[in-house]
């Protein structure tokens, strides 16, 4: 019994662990506060409303027009590529991550 109870421990442990990373690939990323008004035209959306909204926060628009808001870590490199960026719309990016309800937790991305 007490064999069992430690497998079955074990296994609740390791369940997070578990967790599959998925990737995005070629995929807009827009700031929080415009996601729903962009969510349709998210290619649009421009570099410079990107950082005046950055305090809202960033996620990407699926292809299925899903938004998926990226965790802190995410926002925080995804900030600092559009800063460094010359781009002015079209904003894609790769990124890689743990989805968990709709939010991502950025492993990596990568401004395209």
């Amino acid at each position: 019994m007490k064999i069992l109870t430690s497998l079955l421990a074990l296994g609740l442990m390791a369940t997070p662990a578990l967790a599959a990373t998925q990737t995005f690939n070629d995929v807009s990323v827009v700031d929080v506060a415009c996601s729903k008004k962009v969510a349709a035209t998210a290619d649009a959306h421009t570099r410079d409303c990107a950082l005046m909204c950055e305090k809202s926060g960033y996620g990407i628009v699926t292809a299925d027009k899903k938004f998926l808001k990226f965790d802190a870590d995410g926002n925080a490199k995804i900030a600092e590529a559009l800063k460094a960026s010359d781009k002015t719309d079209h904003l894609r990016v790769n990124v890689s991550g743990d989805v968990q309800g709709d939010t991502i937790k950025v492993s990596s991305v990568k401004l395209l």
